[in-house]
């Protein structure tokens, strides 16, 4: 099977799986929260735009995570699917001039549209004797499997298109990704707690809070590419990349 088949058979394995929980997620969700769903969803759908390239690795990352945890934790399935879906096309519509990629338009829908709707599906889910949509347990595990739901499709896809080590990948991509996932945890938390007490309209806030996080990040990240590429214009580090290349 040569490489383009690869791609495309796991793209529409993505799409598969997203369909068939997407479609679970609507017949398990029941109630609605219009206004408030429609908030997050532009929210999320105007921060989408606010990207970070990350260094070292072909993709980068969206600073609307914490509306899309959000609507995960504070919406029904569906509508976290519908948020996630119309963000992440918005994210991933080219900028002018740019070449629109239908295959990467539709890995990175079914991709969220999964992660999104597992993560909601498990926040949500009523064990014995345990409710975890109550308790702190359930934003952690809700956080944990939008994280893997996210970066372990986005690792497998890079490793099957470039030839490369899957897990060193997941590997460098979770070590750039996984404290923003915790910051957007802490900014959930602090959504719902506002909304319980002051209502939702105020929660949402927070569109200040997640500028300076962008500010913060593309600082950062520069800043890190920046002593890459210095890194590797000088002789020891070029004779490192020859000798990786060999």
């Amino acid at each position: 099977m040569n490489n383009t088949r690869r791609i495309k058979t796991f793209i529409g394995a993505m799409m598969l799986a997203a369909a068939i929980t997407a479609g679970y997620a609507t017949f398990v969700s029941h109630a609605l929260h219009t206004y408030f769903a429609l908030a997050v969803l532009v929210l999320a759908a105007v921060t989408s735009r606010m990207k970070v390239k990350l260094p070292g690795i072909n993709g980068n990352m969206s600073v609307n995570l914490p509306f899309l945890l959000t609507a995960v934790v504070s919406l029904s399935a569906a509508e976290a699917v519908v948020v996630t879906c119309v963000s992440t096309a918005v994210q991933c519509w080219p900028r002018k001039n740019a070449k629109f990629n239908p295959q990467q338009m539709a890995f990175n829908l079914s991709m969220m549209a999964f992660a999104s709707c597992l993560a909601s599906l498990m926040f949500h889910a009523h064990w014995p004797g345990m409710q975890w949509s109550s308790s702190t347990i359930g934003l952690v595990l809700a956080t944990a499997t939008l994280f893997l739901g996210q970066t372990a499709p986005v690792a497998a896809i890079v490793a099957v298109s470039e030839g490369k080590a899957a897990g060193q990948i997941w590997w460098s991509l979770a070590h750039l990704s996984f404290p923003y996932y915790i910051v957007s945890a802490g900014v959930t938390t602090m959504v719902q707690a506002v909304s319980s007490h002051m209502g939702w309209g105020l929660a949402l806030a927070v569109f200040p809070v997640m500028y300076g996080i962008h500010r913060s990040y593309r600082t950062y990240f520069g800043a890190v590419a920046e002593n890459l590429r210095a890194e590797a214009l000088r002789p020891e580090g070029r004779v490192r990349a020859a000798s990786a290349g060999a």
